[in-house]
């Protein structure tokens, strides 16, 4: 199997990246970042913006071909910069700015992912197609409120997995399209925001790694348009 990681070069997307190639059932690594990685047995790099159709298109022709594309994950995301971006606390506190970054990251760019990626993946045989989300970009399961663009563009990416997950079913009844919740990671989107996070519910991003992918090879095709957690408990949409 080849795996391709977007979002190579953050903290989860690079533990990734470097699990999946010590394992021998995968022959092969594209890590894909905007920021160019490193090139190393089994792994090739491609420097690529997600929200940029024309680096995917370009993407997507140099993969062309590939055999047994058996294992795709988007491991970006945006919380909060160093500047004007942080999370809303109140619905005074919105901005279109803040829907636009947050969305185009979070939502938009995996989306040009599945359109260019999906025709590229097996149309018969296992195949995953994996997301990260949060647990906060559930609806059901919303207590607190505020964080108005990251949980509504969670939301809204948990809905196009589902979606995606109908749509190649009717081309690979093995195809299983699946968003994540990763946990609290220790990587530089959640840092701000660890002070009240338990040393023990801290992971790093190898941990976050190793659990992410014992989800998916767990995955059947009943889990199939649904979002998981780093445990494997189902997230109520």
């Amino acid at each position: 199997m080849q795996a391709v990681i977007f979002g190579a070069s953050g903290g989860i997307g690079s533990a990734l990246v470097t699990r999946l190639a010590a394992r021998p059932d995968v022959t092969h690594v594209h890590a894909v970042s905007r920021a160019r990685t490193e090139a190393a047995e089994k792994i090739t790099p491609h420097t690529v913006d997600i929200t940029s159709e024309a680096d995917l298109a370009a993407l997507a022709t140099t993969l062309k071909g590939t055999d047994d594309l058996g294992l795709v994950i988007v491991a970006t995301g945006l919380l909060s910069n160093s500047t004007s971006l942080q999370p809303e606390k109140s619905y005074r506190h919105q901005s279109l700015e803040a829907f636009e970054e947050v969305f185009r990251v979070n939502t938009f760019g995996p989306a040009l992912v599945a359109k260019h990626m999906l025709p590229l993946m097996p149309r018969k045989d296992r195949a995953v197609f994996a997301a990260l989300s949060a647990r906060v970009g559930s609806i059901s399961d919303n207590r607190l409120g505020g964080w108005h663009a990251y949980r509504a563009s969670k939301a809204a990416l948990n809905m196009l997995v589902r979606n995606y997950a109908i749509e190649q079913a009717r081309i690979n009844d093995q195809f299983i399209a699946v968003s994540l919740h990763p946990g609290t990671v220790d990587t530089g989107l959640s840092q701000p925001f660890q002070s009240n996070v338990p040393d023990a519910q801290l992971f790093s991003p190898d941990q976050s790694a190793g659990y992410l992918l014992k989800v998916i090879d767990g995955l059947t095709q009943t889990d199939t348009g649904k979002c998981f957690d780093w445990d494997g408990k189902e997230v109520p949409a």
